[in-house]
C-alpha cells in the first residue's frame, strides 16, 4: 500500500507520475507530422489518416466516462499495468500493419489504455495528497502533460524522415515499457478504500455531477480550448507540406513552438488564479477572438508559414490558459470521488474534441490558412458564449449568496 509507504518511494512514485503524464500527449501527437507519409504509403484519402486520430480521441473520450468509477472499485495499480501492456502490444502491431481498418481498431484500444492511465494518475495524487500541496500538484498537470504534445510532434518529424512512419510507434513501444518496468518495481495500490460498484449509486453519483452546471460548463470550455489545439494537429501537417511545400521535419518544429504556447498558457494561469472571472478568462477569450478575427484579415492579403504559426501561437497560448484554469477547479469539485470525477471530466473533454475533429474532417480539406482561420472562429465562437452563460450564472448566484 503506498499509503503506508517510505516518504521516498512515494516521492518516486511522484516523480514517476509526472514522467508518465506526457505519455497520452505522445499517443496523441508524436505521428501527426507522418499523416501525409502515412496517406502515401497506405494509399488513403487524408481524411482516413485524420480518423484514425479521431477514434484515439473518441474511445479515450468514451472509457474515461466508466474507468473512473472502475479504478475507485478496483483501484489503481493492477489497472495501470493492465494497460501499459495493451500500449505495447497495440503499438507494435500498429507498426506492422498497412490496414487502416487495423490501425483504426488499434487506436480505440490504445485510447482506453491511456485513459486508464490518466484517470488513474489524476486518482493517484488525490489519494496521496491533500490540501494546497494537492492544489498546487493539480496545477502543474497541464504545465508538465504539455511536454507531450510539445516534444512528440518534433520527435516524430526527425523519426519519420531518418526512418519512417512506423518508427513512431517503436518509441510509444520503448516508453511505454519503461513505465511498466517501474510500476513492477517500485508501483504499488494508493487506494484508501475500495468502493464496491453499485449501479444505482453510481448513476446517482453521475446524475449530481451532470446537474452540476458549473461543473458541465467548465467541461465545455476544456472542451472547445483543446479543440483549437487539435485543429492545427489534424489539419497544419497537410498545409503547411502541400500549401507552402515543407516537409516532415518542419511540420514537427512548428508543433514543437506550438506545444510550448500551450505550456506558457499554463505558466501564465499559475500566476492569475487569483483574478476574478472577467480578468481571469473573459478577457482572454475575447482576445483569442480577435486574434482570429486579424488572422482571418490578414490572410486575405498575405498566406504564408510564418503568420499562419505566429497567429496559431499567441491563439493556443489562450486555449492553454484557459484550459489550465478550469482544470484546476473542476478537478477540485468532487474530491471524495476523485476517480469518478476525473474520469466524466476528462471522457466528455474528449468526447466533445473527438466529435469537433470528426466534424472537421468531414467538412472538407482545409488546406489553406484561411480555412484554418475559419475553423478556428467556429471554435471560438462557441467558447464565448459558453463564458457569457457562465458569467451571467456566476452573477445570479452571487446575488442570491447576497
Amino acid at each position: 500500500m503506498l499509503r503506508e509507504a517510505s516518504a521516498h518511494r512515494i516521492k518516486l512514485v511522484t516523480f514517476m507520475a509526472f514522467v508518465s503524464m506526457p505519455l497520452s500527449g505522445f499517443v496523441t501527437d508524436i505521428y501527426l507530422p507522418s499523416f501525409p507519409a502515412m496517406a502515401k504509403s497506405l494509399h488513403l484519402h487524408e481524411r482516413d489518416i485524420q480518423l484514425t486520430l479521431t477514434s484515439y480521441l473518441l474511445s479515450y473520450g468514451i472509457s474515461q466516462l466508466f474507468i473512473g468509477n472502475i479504478i475507485d472499485s478496483i483501484g489503481r495499480y493492477r489497472p495501470k499495468v493492465l494497460a501499459l501492456t495493451l500500449l505495447i502490444l497495440s503499438s507494435l502491431l500498429i507498426a506492422h500493419t498497412d490496414s487502416v481498418f487495423f490501425i483504426c481498431l488499434l487506436r480505440v484500444v490504445q485510447g482506453v489504455a491511456i485513459s486508464i492511465l490518466v484517470v488513474a494518475t489524476r486518482a493517484l495524487f488525490v489519494d496521496l495528497y491533500a490540501g494546497e500541496r494537492l492544489k498546487n500538484y493539480l496545477s502543474y498537470f497541464t504545465i508538465v502533460w504539455s511536454c507531450g504534445p510539445i516534444l512528440a510532434p518534433f520527435l516524430g518529424g526527425y523519426l519519420e524522415k531518418i526512418f519512417n512512419w512506423q518508427a513512431n510507434f517503436y518509441f510509444l513501444t520503448f516508453y511505454a515499457s519503461g513505465l511498466l518496468l517501474f510500476e513492477i518495481l517500485y508501483g504499488g495500490e494508493s487506494i484508501a478504500e475500495k468502493k464496491k460498484i453499485n449501479l444505482r449509486d453510481n448513476l446517482n453519483l453521475y446524475k449530481m455531477m451532470l446537474q452540476n452546471r458549473r461543473f458541465i460548463l467548465g467541461i465545455l470550455v476544456l472542451g472547445f480550448s483543446y479543440s483549437i489545439v487539435m485543429l492545427f494537429n489534424i489539419t497544419g501537417p497537410f498545409i503547411i507540406e502541400n500549401a507552402f511545400h515543407f516537409s516532415s521535419v518542419t511540420i514537427g518544429y512548428c508543433t514543437l513552438i506550438l506545444g510550448f504556447s500551450w505550456m506558457i498558457g499554463g505558466f501564465i494561469t499559475k500566476k492569475r488564479m487569483h483574478l476574478d472571472f472577467v480578468p481571469r478568462v473573459i478577457a482572454p477569450v475575447l482576445l483569442q477572438a480577435f486574434l482570429i478575427i486579424a488572422l482571418m484579415v490578414v490572410g486575405i492579403f498575405q498566406q504564408n508559414l510564418y503568420i499562419m504559426v505566429g497567429f496559431a501561437f499567441f491563439i493556443h497560448t489562450i486555449s492553454g490558459v484557459l484550459f489550465t484554469s478550469f482544470f484546476t477547479t473542476s478537478m477540485l469539485f468532487f474530491p471524495k470521488h476523485a476517480g469518478t470525477a476525473g474520469g466524466l471530466m476528462g471522457g466528455m473533454v474528449y468526447i466533445v474534441t473527438s466529435l469537433s475533429n470528426f466534424i472537421v474532417a468531414i467538412s472538407g480539406k482545409v488546406t489553406t490558412q484561411n480555412g484554418l482561420a475559419w475553423r478556428y472562429f467556429i471554435f471560438s465562437t462557441f467558447l464565448i458564449i459558453i463564458m457569457l452563460f457562465m458569467w451571467k450564472l456566476q452573477k445570479v448566484n452571487a446575488e442570491q449568496k447576497n
